[in-house]
């Protein structure tokens, strides 16, 4: 699951978080410690069938979140290995290839996009330092202009706002006072649009392990990207650059004050990734003659964060579990005393019967290694049922859900089946956890839940067809499912925003229903600590097999479900 859209905002959004938010209830019987999975580390593969087993799935898993995969980022030589091991075993399906030119594969044209050293902002020809006193949090470049300053007022305070006319024009810097939150400011564009650029003094607050976030290569699509990118120049700098810019310290300065005169700069260097991004496309090929032409589709993304800096891989499970039970959506807290001291001594207890283990792969067993394998286990039942469901079933593996749903943007503005013949998306994102143990998510008011045994979330399978919802329903309850459906990350309005967060969004954009099925968070997510040996097989082979019914009822349907809900704009912006 990615982790936000529009990252780079997103992630200072959720750093800047106040630090007493850490202080979220966990149960008092839960013990933070690692759990012993009773798996192993490393396990050799075994023959797969055309049942949905849990033995399958683990040795499918195994081998999809090795560390010889590298975390498989998209762009990288360990995605191309992943890519080549999914599209490998759907050949020995039988699956049809859906790709281009015959293939399974679909390449995006996925490219990279570095900050230049030539960037550069001053304030009254003082030059700031890039990196330590600001960072462009944009992506496009800017020629070098002088701007004349001005005081925009504290962040987030609407009341006191500048006007549209005072900011036009010119660079408008915000301060942000110690500790606040910057979450609901960095949702939108900050400062008004008149504006030439704006500069948010809050990089002060940034953890230091942020902030090189801000000015590291990303990755983009060179088809329309620039577009999504208008309106000012977004910056953020340091307290002292703000008072640079400013000529004084914000706080004693009147919304409207006038600055001195900043020069600013920002250079990218642009070249494609340096391996083929790909979607994984195949089909299991309908038996009714007149329904053949339409399509159930069923999808995972096949990418994940790849190589990071090595830490201590026990200790930093040990700190989420207490600290942060939601792994990367908790990223901006920090311990209290209490929560310090219980890390320390769980930590001390541990490291009498364990060695330390230092991991830099972002295996991403759960995210999303967990839907990716379980594709293909339920490729493999039905390319194996005689007859074959009345409808075809399309299986894509997306490439770039990390990097802000990429692959499948791609894939639904240039489908490789009429759009139109797609009836319904079911997508699987992180299906391999959800236990008693792990922070599964929160209320829209910030309660945390838990799973079991039986745990599922459902999100987005009532927002444009209730058929499909209702359907879904039916399913768990007569083929004897029996799963406990979670709607509670699916509200209008939750923070979360999860329903924007996969790739079933972008089926979802162009009025085609979806499902989205997933376990939930856990403290491992995004962390170098989703590993397979966390994962619980039996739960995962319980939802495949729920996933796989939903696509046959789909599938055999005399009808497409009804879409009865309204329909989003295909290119406006997702809002849960």
């Amino acid at each position: 699951m990615t982790h936000r859209p529009f990252v780079p905002l997103a992630l200072v959004a959720l750093a800047l978080a106040p630090a007493a938010a850490a202080a979220q209830s966990r149960p008092e019987t839960e013990s933070p410690a690692p759990p012993e999975t009773g798996l192993p580390r490393k396990h050799a593969p075994e023959p797969t069938g055309a049942a949905i087993t849990a033995g399958d799935l683990m040795t499918r898993l195994y081998i999809f979140a090795d560390d010889s995969m590298r975390g498989r980022e998209a762009g990288t030589e360990g995605n191309v290995k992943g890519t080549d091991y999914i599209a490998h075993q759907i050949e020995a399906m039988g699956l049809e290839p859906a790709g281009e030119d015959g293939t399974y594969f679909q390449t995006i044209p996925l490219e990279t996009r570095t900050l230049a050293e030539s960037s550069s902002l001053s304030a009254d020809g003082k030059a700031l330092a890039l990196g330590d006193d600001w960072a462009p949090l944009g992506q496009r470049p800017v020629e070098e202009t002088s701007l004349q300053v001005v005081y925009g007022g504290m962040a987030g305070d609407t009341a006191h706002a500048i006007s549209a006319d005072a900011a036009a024009g010119k660079m408008v810097v915000y301060g942000v006072p110690q500790g606040a939150s910057l979450g609901s400011l960095f949702r939108g564009r900050p400062g008004p649009e008149t504006a030439a650029a704006v500069a948010v003094a809050g990089l002060d607050q940034l953890p230091p392990r942020f902030r090189g976030f801000l000015t590291r290569p990303r990755t983009f699509l060179d088809e329309g990207e620039e577009s999504g990118d208008r309106g000012p120049a977004l910056l953020l700098v340091s307290s002292a650059a703000a008072e640079a810019l400013l000529g004084s310290a914000p706080q004693g300065l009147e919304p409207g004050a006038a600055g001195g005169t900043a020069t600013l700069r920002v250079d990218f260097d642009v070249k494609p990734v340096p391996y083929p991004a790909r979607n994984v496309v195949g089909i299991v090929r309908g038996s009714d003659p007149k329904l053949a032409g339409e399509y159930v589709a069923v999808g995972a993304h096949n990418d994940h964060l790849g190589v990071g800096r090595p830490v201590d891989h026990d200790s930093i499970r040990i700190f989420d579990r207490v600290v942060r039970p939601e792994g990367a959506d908790d990223g901006g807290k920090q311990p209290t005393a209490a929560q310090q001291s219980e890390v320390d001594s769980v930590l001390a207890a541990y490291r009498k019967t364990h060695d330390d283990r230092m991991d830099s792969v972002y295996n991403g067993a759960d995210d999303d290694g967990s839907g990716s394998v379980t594709a293909l286990e339920i490729a493999q039942a039905i390319q194996a049922m005689d007859p074959h469901p009345k409808r075809s079933v399309l299986f894509v593996w997306h490439v770039g859900e990390e990097k802000g749903l990429l692959g499948s943007r791609w894939f639904t503005d240039h489908p490789t089946v009429p759009r139109d013949s797609i009836v319904a998306q079911l997508n699987m994102d992180m299906i391999g956890r959800g236990d008693a143990s792990d922070e599964t998510g929160r209320t829209k008011f910030g309660t945390p839940f838990h799973g079991d045994g039986r745990y599922l979330q459902l999100v987005g399978s009532r927002r444009l067809s209730t058929e499909l919802g209702d359907l879904i329903e039916r399913v768990n309850r007569e083929d004897g499912h029996d799963l406990l459906f979670d709607y509670s990350m699916d509200t209008d309005g939750h923070p979360s925003n999860i329903y924007c967060r996969s790739d079933h969004y972008e089926y979802a954009r162009y009025g085609i229903p979806i499902a989205f099925f997933t376990t939930g968070l856990h403290a491992d997510y995004h962390q170098v600590t989703d590993e397979p040996e966390y994962i619980d097989y039996d739960h995962m082979a319980r939802v495949a097999k729920l996933v796989k019914d939903v696509a046959v009822h789909v599938a055999d349907l005399d009808h497409r479900p009804r879409v009865d809900q309204g329909k989003p704009d295909p290119n406006g912006r997702c809002r849960q």
